[in-house]
Formats: structure tokens, C-alpha cells, sequence
């Protein structure tokens, strides 16, 4: 007996000495500590982590991960955001060490974890979203003014959810009070799930709800086209200032020098006549002054402006003012002109009521060329919102073999369907069908020569008024001049290469123009919105419009007109 109590003393003071050396080595080798208040800091973490014997919550999961001695990164594997121990100190946003190689590395892994925390944002983001709809289902399908509980917590689960979407972004990480509301509205939508089990009606629903939302999307971008048309037919406040001072200007000159000169140039056929239809200043200059810049042959060159009576005085001051010497310029106003028919304004208006885009009166003065200018053989027919970069000079020295119209086609050579008559004529019509070929190219209006000697001898002005006949019947085509032209002029358009017309410069959704692209094109079509005499313009396009204006002359620094 006294043998096995001694025996039992002695294994017990020999654990005693085993013990007492490890525990003494241990509490050597801990992290150093700066300061009483980290060390508490320290020893709490650490104890926490003991308590929780490696099992922690779902708003408390950390992994622990050893640096060396440096020190100890704490990782929240819900939100993927670490918080870093630095030698006591604790930190979001990666690992500082004295180590380049260390700290490289724990950048790209702080990195990392922010794409993989903005991405299950935009997850959650989708889910709540999602949520919202069903639960706004759900809400249609109780009995009209019921005020049951579950109705009740359906419109105050939207109301929160909402107020989380409000304050959420995919670069900002979601809190743990959001994550908790989604869990709420899960629950939520579950016992609604089961209030209302008939699928067809909520298949129904859904329907009815997908149908009132997209023709509210409908209206509004029914509403916002309208609205951007209406900017880009307003004037802006220093063009409306430019036309006044001119009108000034206009009635303070003499009845003698309000007249051109080289008057009886205007319709020698043996020059180059370019027409412009426009009510705006300042896109007939540049379009008049690149023209001549970059001719060869300026003193050959006569341009024949036609605006309305309203415009006449301001539009006639300006080049009084601004002579574009070499070159022969006339100023017409369209209530002037004799051989339009008696419907001209009327034949048109069918199809484009309300919309702005259509109801200006010079988009189709260009269908009665041959009336305007009887005794002109050719004629270059320029919209107002070109810009020319090169010699057209060679354009009238192209054989146009018999052909009406000479321009750019719209498509190229991908077998794209986009530029295609067929997707501006209605060919379910039979009358267009038997006469049109749908997968012919679209060609563009902006810079066109007109044969006027053929266009008449194939009467081609006839043809335009039995279509406008034809179209008040039904509906041929869509809106706008292009369908029109590419009737009247279906096998009579000679194409030239794109690179001569450039087009597209005026839209934000048009393709990217390229720099080389921009360099090589003869002329610049600024067709769309985005005109370049607007604040909407883009400016990456406006740079070769604007040099063609002299921004010091008076009269545009009086009205504040600047690049």
C-alpha cells in the first residue's frame, strides 16, 4: 500500500517538471505587444478563439492564418473581407510587412478579394431585385383593399428592401443588416408562396405585369426620343443672337449692296454647282468654307443656298459680311422659288405628323432639283450638317454611265442585313415586294451628285408623286426621305466608295469611328442628334467641324459663339 502512494507521488512530480519547462517556453515564444491595452486585445482574441473551439457563427466565421511572426490575418469568409493583425494591431484591407515580396503579394490578394466581394454585391443586388417583382406578384394577387398581415409584411419587406437597393452599389459591400433582410423577405415570400398556390394565375400575372411594363417603357422612350429631337431642333441662345445682330445688319445696308456679286455665273452649267437647303448660319458656313478651303479649282465653284423667308435676311448678311471669295454664292429664299407644285408642302406630311425629325420643308426640296434649277445640267447636293475635307472637285469628272444619283452606300461587305432596304420598305406589301429587292444597299443622303439632264428625261419626278400617292393608301415604308429616295431612285444610284461620305458622326449609338477612318473620308456627315453646333455634340467629332469657323469674328464673340 505505502509502495503504490509513494509510486503515485513520484509520477506526479515528474509531470510537474515536464510542465513547468513547456509552459515557461511557450510564454517566451508569444508576440511581442507594444502596449498594456493590445496586449488585453490579444489575449481576449485569443481566448475567444479557445472558447469557440474552432465552430464560430455565420456573422463570426474567421480563419486563422499564421504570417511567419510578422503576424496574424483574420479573413471573414461571409463579406471576403480580411482584417489583418500587424504586430498587435489590427487592419482592413491587406497585409503590411517589411517584406517587398510579402507586401506585393498580399496586395494582389486584397485585390482579388474586393472582385469576388463586388461580385457578390451585384449578386445580391440581382436577388433583391428579383425579390422586389415577386413580391409586388404576390401583392396583385390579394383581394382589393385587404389588409391582411401578410399583406401587410409583403409591402413593408418591399418598402425595406427597396431602402437597401437605394443605398447599395456593386463597389460597396453589402451589411450584415441588409443580408438580414433578404433572409426576412425569403421567409416572406415563402408564406406567400404558399397563401397563393395556383401557378397559372400567377403565370398570368406575371404576363399581365411584363405587358404594362413594357409599354410604360414604351412611352418613355417614345417620350425621351421626342424630347432629344426637340433639342436638336432648337436654337441655341448664341445662334438665335447671331441671326438677330445679322438681321440688324442686313436692313442697315444699302439696297445696292445687298446684292452678290458674280451674278451671272449663278447658272453657267460649265461650273461646279452645290446646292444647301438649311435655316442655320453657322452650318452653311462651314459647310461652304471647307468646301472651298480644300478645292483645287474654288474660283469654278457656285453654291446655291436656299432657306426661308424668316432666315433670308440673317443668311444673306452673313456672306455679305463673309464674302467666300473665290467662289460664287446665291441666297434663295424657298417661299421665292416659282416651279415647286402647289402641294409641296402638303405631299409629304401624311406619314410625319408630330414627329420634328420630318417636318422641315427642306428635306424634300431635294426631290424637285430639276424644278429649282432649270437651266443646270449637275448638281452636288450637300446637307448642311457636312463638313468637306478634300477636293470634291473630282466627283464631276466621274462618267456616271446614265445613272440619276451618284452616292456612298450605307453597308458594306460583311453580308450585314442592318443597311438593307428591306428594313426601311414594308415588303409584306405586294406592291413593294414586286418591285424592290430587299437585300439591296441602302445608300446615303448627304453628299450626292445629281444628273439632272437624265433625272429628267426619265421623268423620275412622277414617279415620286405616284409612291406619294401609292403611300397615302398604306403604309410602304418608314418615316423620314430615305425610303422615299431609295424608290424614286431604286436602279438609277450609281455607288461610290464609302471612304468619299463618312457617316454616323452625329450619333452616340453609332459604331466607333476610327482616327484612320476619319483621316481618309472626303466628307463628314454629322447625321443624328448630336449636331455639332450643340453642347450635346461629341466633341472627339466637333474638332473637324469647328475649324472651319473663324471664332474671332465679331459678331460670334458678341453672342458668346466659342469652340
Amino acid at each position: 500500500m505505502r509502495q503504490s502512494v509513494l509510486l503515485r507521488r513520484v509520477l506526479l512530480l515528474g509531470l510537474f517538471f515536464v510542465v513547468l519547462p513547456c509552459f515557461l517556453f511557450m510564454m517566451l515564444n508569444l508576440p511581442s505587444t507594444n502596449s498594456k491595452s493590445e496586449r488585453e486585445d490579444f489575449g481576449r482574441e485569443s481566448s475567444g478563439l479557445v472558447k469557440n473551439n474552432g465552430h464560430t457563427s455565420d456573422s463570426q466565421k474567421l480563419n486563422v492564418i499564421e504570417e511567419g511572426t510578422e503576424g496574424i490575418v483574420y479573413k471573414d469568409e461571409s463579406f471576403h473581407t480580411p482584417v489583418v493583425r500587424i504586430n498587435g494591431s489590427l487592419g482592413k484591407g491587406g497585409l503590411v510587412s517589411d517584406g517587398d515580396g510579402r507586401s506585393k503579394q498580399n496586395q494582389s490578394t486584397t485585390i482579388e478579394t474586393k472582385k469576388v466581394s463586388a461580385e457578390v454585391t451585384r449578386e445580391k443586388i440581382w436577388e433583391m431585385e428579383d425579390q422586389v417583382i415577386m413580391a409586388q406578384a404576390y401583392l396583385r394577387f390579394a383581394p382589393p383593399g385587404s389588409n391582411s398581415h401578410l399583406v401587410k409584411e409583403l409591402k413593408l419587406r418591399i418598402k425595406e428592401i427597396q431602402r437597401v437597393l437605394a443605398d447599395t452599389t456593386a463597389n460597396k459591400r453589402l451589411s450584415r443588416s441588409a443580408l438580414q433582410k433578404i433572409r426576412q423577405m425569403e421567409a416572406t415570400l415563402f408564406r406567400a408562396q404558399a397563401a397563393y398556390p395556383d401557378c397559372a394565375a400567377m403565370a398570368t400575372k406575371l404576363r399581365a405585369m411584363t405587358y404594362n411594363t413594357e409599354e410604360q417603357l414604351r412611352t418613355q422612350q417614345n417620350q425621351a426620343s421626342y424630347l432629344t429631337q426637340l433639342v436638336a431642333r432648337t436654337m441655341p441662345k448664341g445662334l438665335h443672337c447671331l441671326s438677330l445682330s445679322l438681321i440688324s445688319e442686313y436692313f442697315g445696308l444699302d439696297t445696292e449692296k445687298r446684292l452678290f456679286p458674280r451674278g451671272n455665273f449663278v447658272e453657267d452649267p460649265q461650273l461646279y454647282h452645290y446646292a444647301v437647303f438649311s435655316d442655320n448660319v453657322l452650318a452653311c458656313a462651314v459647310v461652304v468654307n471647307s468646301t472651298i478651303f480644300n478645292s483645287k479649282e474654288a474660283d469654278k465653284i457656285v453654291f446655291h443656298i436656299i432657306t426661308d423667308s424668316q432666315n433670308f435676311p440673317a443668311m444673306s448678311a452673313w456672306f455679305l459680311l463673309n464674302p467666300p471669295s473665290p467662289a460664287t454664292i446665291q441666297i434663295q429664299a424657298i417661299e421665292n422659288l416659282k416651279n415647286l407644285p402647289s402641294n409641296f408642302t402638303s405631299s409629304f406630311k401624311f406619314h410625319y405628323l408630330g414627329d420634328l425629325r420630318f417636318t422641315s420643308r427642306f428635306n424634300y426640296l431635294r426631290f424637285y432639283l430639276p424644278q429649282i434649277f432649270p437651266s443646270l445640267s449637275k448638281i452636288l447636293l450637300l446637307d448642311h450638317d457636312v463638313v468637306v475635307r478634300k477636293d470634291l472637285g473630282e466627283l464631276w469628272r466621274i462618267d456616271m454611265e446614265g445613272y440619276v444619283n451618284l452616292a456612298a452606300e450605307a453597308c458594306d461587305n460583311t453580308g450585314d442585313s442592318v443597311n438593307r432596304i428591306k428594313t426601311i420598305l414594308n415588303f409584306s406589301e405586294p406592291v413593294i415586294a414586286s418591285k424592290f429587292d430587299g437585300d439591296t444597299c441602302i445608300w446615303a443622303f448627304g453628299m450626292n451628285l445629281f444628273d439632272l439632264d437624265e433625272w429628267r428625261r426619265l421623268d423620275l419626278t412622277d414617279a415620286l408623286h405616284k409612291w406619294l400617292q401609292l403611300g397615302k393608301e398604306g403604309q410602304l415604308w418608314k418615316t423620314g426621305i430615305l425610303p422615299i429616295g431609295q424608290m424614286v431612285f431604286y436602279n438609277h444610284t450609281m455607288a461610290l466608295d464609302r471612304r468619299w461620305h463618312l457617316l454616323g458622326l452625329g450619333q452616340s449609338s453609332f459604331r466607333v469611328v476610327s482616327e484612320l477612318e476619319l483621316e481618309r473620308a472626303t466628307v463628314l456627315h454629322y447625321n443624328g442628334n448630336m449636331k455639332p453646333w450643340l453642347e450635346m455634340s461629341i466633341p472627339k467629332y466637333r474638332v473637324y467641324w469647328v475649324e472651319y469657323l473663324n471664332y474671332n469674328n465679331s459678331l460670334l464673340l458678341k453672342c458668346n459663339i466659342h469652340k
